[in-house]
């Protein structure tokens, strides 16, 4: 049975993404139709992809200026995170690739899809393919850092694994994305088994 009717959208503004208002009758539980309003970002589908080189134990990261977490909170403004990008109609394989040798430099064979996850589902549409990805350090093409007409300025941290441990202990990790890979590569994936002791 639909659960919505009568849908209808308005664009509020479309200065960096597009932000629309959505007027539409949702069927409650109790049978009854309500009238509801909600205002939905779109910027598009991305993907975002942890890089492990299994051999050294390390994986890599960025770190970046985030103006939304600074005017709330996040002292800096920097954030760690894995390698992420929209995927500008490009198939998220594709763009994964392409994100990594950006941000990173590594040109990897391939990447592993761990799961699909909506990132906001509240205000934003934004859907999000996670990735894994194998790297080594013979794989280095290209410096990294993004792309410099995108106005990305992007650091490269290389750590080893008692790092990413250390740091998701002490909760050093605040984005999503990134929280859901490395956990997911603990729990089920190339860090598993690998928790380091005390020392690291």
């Amino acid at each position: 049975m639909e659960h919505i009717r009568n849908l209808v959208r308005e664009t509020l503004s479309e200065a960096w993404y597009t932000l629309y208002r959505y007027t539409y009758e949702y069927l409650r539980s109790d049978g009854q139709w309500d009238k509801q309003q909600r205002e939905a970002y779109d910027r598009g589908n991305g993907a975002a992809a942890l890089l492990y080189d299994p051999v050294r134990q390390r994986v890599v990261l960025t770190r970046q200026f985030r103006l939304p977490t600074y005017i709330n909170g996040n002292q800096d403004g920097f954030l760690t995170e894995v390698c992420a990008g929209l995927l500008d109609g490009d198939a998220p394989e594709a763009c994964m690739k392409r994100e990594i040798l950006e941000e990173t430099g590594y040109a990897v064979t391939s990447v592993v899809k761990v799961a699909e996850v909506y990132t906001s589902p509240g205000a934003v549409t934004e859907k999000l393919y996670l990735y894994q990805a194998q790297y080594s350090p013979e794989m280095k093409r290209e410096s990294g850092g993004g792309v410099a007409e995108e106005s990305e300025d992007i650091q490269i941290l290389e750590w080893s694994y008692a790092q990413v441990f250390n740091a998701l202990k002490k909760g050093l990790i605040r984005d999503a994305k990134t929280l859901i890979l490395l956990q997911h590569a603990i729990v089920f994936g190339p860090l598993k088994g690998c928790v380091p002791n005390e020392n690291g």
